[in-house]
């Protein structure tokens, strides 16, 4: 049998000690002894968070999230504070941030009772559902219509999770995709390997503005979910938590967010310089009379 000797057993203690005392440390306290910061983003989360022609991170979620980044900079007194950009697809992003890889996910994230047991979430910075996009030609106005035809979701998201449960539960009969990212979604659509593409309508309309031919898709069918999107930060962390929460609050109550918002929604975007037209929602405006974290989802 193998025994460990004191002398080993009080080494394997400070080790693992050590250890704890790492993962413990906040984001703000690793930022003030001079470490980076680390933003995910995603590539092709139109207009929220995706590359623009020059392969670089921008977005309506990467404005806000350089808008914290400044805060936090200003709190930790960290006036080099660097900045570090991570690729991350809708499946690995909750595991991303779960295990310190990054400290926010600028993206389009549902904050749900399921995810929040992993990570924890800000104000949202929008909110959408679930709809279809078709080909142009299609005659398809609801999911029921889809059975025994192939219907596509993006892999990781909450979307491909309605459907399928839809599928199981009321035996609608569709058989689902699941793709890597939302433009091989669009894609499959576009080659007919695939009916419908179910995800949230604003990254759609934001997949369809983006296109080549624009004219070939529409977006129909009735909301499947309500999804309030938010910035992701670990679990756990309460002094960064309560930084990001206060500067979300203050950019709504203060409507410094607006001007962000008609920049990605309403206004000619990258990279093809077409607007989405996308006027904000009675839902969201309304959420953000009383500006909190809390979702009843």
């Amino acid at each position: 049998m193998f025994r460990l000797s004191l002398p080993g057993l009080g080494a394997a203690l400070l080790l693992a000690c050590s250890a704890l005392s790492v993962q413990a440390q906040g984001v703000l306290d690793r930022i003030k002894s001079g470490g980076h910061l680390v933003l995910a983003h995603r590539e092709s989360s139109i207009p929220f968070s995706y590359l623009d022609a020059q392969g670089r991170p921008v977005g309506y979620a990467m404005d806000l999230c350089l808008r914290l980044a400044e805060v936090i900079r200003k709190k930790t007194g960290a006036r080099d504070m660097v900045i570090d950009y991570l690729p991350v697809k809708a499946s690995d992003r909750l595991a991303v941030i779960e295990q310190g890889r990054a400290d926010l996910e600028c993206g389009s994230t549902t904050n749900n009772a399921e995810r929040r047991e992993k990570v924890a979430f800000t104000v949202p910075h929008f909110i959408t559902g679930a709809r279809m996009l078709v080909r142009a030609n299609s005659q398809v106005t609801r999911l029921e219509e889809l059975a025994g035809k192939n219907v596509v979701s993006t892999r990781g998201t909450t979307p491909l999770k309605v459907i399928d449960q839809l599928n199981r539960q009321h035996l609608v009969n569709l058989k689902i995709i699941e793709a890597n990212d939302h433009q091989q979604a669009l894609k499959q659509v576009a080659e007919g390997t695939a009916e419908a593409f179910v995800m949230d309508d604003v990254l759609l309309y934001g997949l369809i503005a983006s296109s080549p031919s624009p004219a070939d898709f529409k977006v129909v069918g009735r909301y499947l979910t309500t999804e309030p999107l938010a910035i992701m930060l670990p679990k756990g962390d309460t002094a960064l938590k309560q930084l990001v929460d206060e500067e979300m609050k203050r950019l709504i109550t203060s409507r410094d967010i607006y001007p962000l918002y008609e920049r990605w929604f309403l206004r000619p975007i990258p990279p093809a310089n077409v607007a989405l037209s996308l006027p904000m929602s009675y839902l969201l405006r309304d959420f953000w009379k009383y500006p909190t974290d809390q979702v009843p989802f």
